[in-house]
């Protein structure tokens, strides 16, 4: 099975040049969860506007949803990634806003929003079964996730994937340190890891910093801590626009 990833190893000899070809094959491909394998950030965007909404007799709406990011984003150190610790940036965003003034009707009202958020339906993303089901047999399958564990396993659960991954990695965060964590407890090396997610920022840019390969297929709306304004061009990096466009790149 030769591809995009196969390797090739030359050697000199005296007087001519030998080529022994053989593809160093990956082992494990990764797939990024929410907006890769679901639908996730649309839900965030629903519930932002509905929080908004409730605050608009203190402020315009715009204004709200920056000041939520800002709070959001302070939060992330603390809270992790999900929606619980949404749930929490929005309530002491609220504070913050009516500078204390937010009825106790209006804090049970984002706490719904919350939970509501967290019994959404799982919506597959088109062609995901598909794609799994081509590359399950060949390639140790994971899934490499950030986000809150219980609030991520109940998504798996529900999404009726699991039977396809070997491994489930629920990172706290998805940067270069993380991804040699997992490369270790996978036991390969770098270039024998592929990921494939919609966010530049952490599904691309840290594997490929240490080696490993990366495919991004971008989702029609990204949160706005993971928008990074670069061009990307990598020897190990390709661009496909939706999930099953990248099966050419791996199977040939």
């Amino acid at each position: 099975m030769l591809s995009f990833f196969s390797q090739y190893l030359k050697v000199d000899c005296y007087n001519c040049t030998t080529i022994f070809e053989y593809p160093m094959k990956l082992k494990v491909i990764a797939f990024d969860a929410d907006d890769t394998l679901w639908v996730n950030e649309p839900y965030f965007q629903n519930t932002e506007k509905r929080f908004c909404s409730l605050l608009e007799d203190f402020l315009p709406q715009h204004t709200t949803s920056s000041e939520l990011f800002k709070v959001e984003v302070a939060n992330l150190t603390l809270y992790g990634y999900g929606i619980k610790g949404y749930i929490l940036s929005m309530i002491e965003a609220a504070l913050k806003i009516t500078d204390k003034k937010i009825g106790i009707e209006a804090i049970d009202l984002i706490l719904e929003y919350g939970k509501e958020m967290l019994n959404e339906p799982i919506e597959l993303l088109n062609g995901v079964e598909d794609v799994l089901a081509a590359l399950k047999n060949d390639f140790r399958l994971v899934v490499a996730t950030k986000g809150d564990l219980l609030d991520q396993e109940r998504k798996l659960k529900k999404s009726g994937l699991s039977h396809y991954f070997h491994h489930i990695e629920i990172m706290s965060d998805k940067q270069e340190d993380d991804y040699t964590k997992l490369l270790k407890h996978l036991d390969i090396n770098a270039d024998e890891f592929l990921m494939v997610g919609n966010s530049l920022k952490s599904d691309v840019m840290p594997v490929l910093n240490i080696g490993g390969h990366a495919i991004h297929v971008p989702f029609h709306t990204t949160w706005a801590h993971e928008h990074v304004e670069t061009s990307l061009t990598h020897k190990n990096f390709k661009q496909a626009d939706t999930l099953s466009d990248i099966l050419p790149y791996i199977i040939a």
